[in-house]
């Protein structure tokens, strides 16, 4: 225990390991608070929707309630749906941070509305918001090098490396002390703070075992690479510029070629393509007789067939049957867009098991659900949601019901990823 006591003493002393010891624990504390605060500010976001829902629809029903037309309500009444933060998000913002969590939709075309907010590939490879995640993957390694770069040359540089060989418990015996030391120190700057971050947030148990774990295996990672270039007795400075450009290539360049490679061997068209090309079909429907637009229709949806044949005048069933029909008309489009998506991003997770900067990014948004499989997650919501909500507005439209004040309280509500329903406007 003395031996213990002395190795903390001495590394305490040494003016760079104890600055950069304070350094990361600084580090760390300030990503998690960012990462916090703006989980927070989401939160705080999707909490004030409904208020701000009851009004938008109070606004709508005054008008609706006039007419009593069912068309009117669906063209006019936006409803919100939203992807609550995990509670791991914090520690990994991911894709939250490019991609909508808060998304307002219409009956008319979904897919000119869900790719407004556009979902990207991604960039697992590359530096994104100051989190935990980025602090542990892409600024630690830096830390690890400033502790471990020196472990043997600078003994053998100030001409101590013989004696301390020659000691009872010195040799390799001492190396394993200060490495696990060290790497202990490392770690607990580390978690120490992440576990107190978890706790407030209400993560469970076995995720943080898991951060936990990925942390030490991660520094462990690092030393080791240290150890091996310390076993070349090679100077302290050259041991120092190497490791330096170890981390360059495997957490900068090497990430950054590999997700540049991915994109080009998996291409995959913007989703403003498909809300173009959606939306050109929309546009085009008003110079199709809407006898071929209701045929179209009819033979997707023969549940509404049975409707009252379309008057002179203008009436909302075709419009919302044009848009309808511009969505199925892309339909193609998504799926291959879709697929590729997801391409992409199985092959950024199969380099995370060559590189373990990307893999450790990856396994923390997946624990996160922040990275691309949480946000089709949520697009698929948005998705069931929206059939929900067509069908609702088609049973007034189809069968020419009235539409009036009470019926917006009938309207379907948006499920978040808790199946918990946003409370009645």
């Amino acid at each position: 225990m003395n031996l213990w006591a002395h190795e903390l003493r001495l590394l305490v002393r040494q003016r760079l390991s104890s600055f950069s010891l304070v350094l990361l624990m600084l580090l760390t504390i300030a990503a998690l608070a960012a990462g916090m605060a703006e989980v927070a500010r989401q939160r705080a976001a999707i909490a004030a929707i409904p208020a701000a829902q009851a009004e938008d629809i109070g606004a709508v029903a005054d008008y609706v309630d006039r007419t009593k037309d069912a068309g009117s309500a669906a063209y006019y009444s936006f409803h919100p749906t939203w992807d609550a933060p995990s509670p791991l998000a914090f520690a990994a913002l991911g894709m939250r941070d490019v991609s909508p969590y808060i998304l307002r939709v219409r009956a008319l075309g979904l897919e000119a509305q869900i790719y407004d907010g556009d979902t990207f590939n991604p960039e697992l490879a590359l530096p994104g918001r100051f989190d935990f995640a980025f602090v542990l993957v892409f600024l630690t390694p830096l830390f690890v090098i400033a502790l471990f770069h020196d472990l043997i040359s600078g003994e053998r540089e100030a001409g101590r490396q013989r004696t301390l060989d020659a000691l009872p418990q010195g040799g390799a015996a001492l190396r394993r002390r200060r490495t696990l030391l060290r790497l202990g120190m490392l770690w607990s700057c580390l978690a120490l703070p992440f576990l107190v971050a978890a706790l407030v947030e209400g993560v469970t148990p076995a995720s943080i075992l898991i951060v936990l774990a990925v942390t030490a295996a991660y520094l462990l990672f690092w030393i080791a690479l240290a150890a091996l270039v310390g076993r070349l007795r090679w100077s302290s400075i050259a041991n120092a510029a190497t490791l330096a450009a170890a981390w360059l290539v495997l957490v900068l360049i090497v990430p950054t070629l590999g997700n540049v490679i991915i994109n080009r061997a998996v291409p995959v068209t913007q989703g403003a393509e498909i809300t173009l090309a959606q939306r050109e079909k929309v546009n085009h429907a008003w110079d199709v007789p809407r006898e071929d637009t209701m045929r179209r229709f009819y033979a997707n949806h023969p549940e509404w067939s049975n409707s009252a044949p379309l008057g002179p005048e203008f009436h909302y069933k075709w419009y919302l049957a044009f848009h309808q029909n511009g969505d199925e008309s892309v339909a193609p489009q998504v799926r291959a867009y879709r697929a590729g998506l997801e391409r992409r991003d199985a092959a950024a997770r199969a380099l995370g098991w060559v590189l373990p900067s990307v893999g450790v990014q990856a396994l923390l948004m997946r624990l996160a659900e922040t990275d691309l499989t949480g946000q089709l997650a949520y697009q698929d919501r948005i998705r069931d949601f929206h059939e929900r909500l067509r069908r609702f507005y088609y049973g007034y439209l189809f069968t020419d019901r009235p539409f009036g004040r009470g019926d917006f309280q009938r309207a379907p509500r948006f499920e978040d990823a808790s199946s918990r329903p946003m409370e009645a406007s």
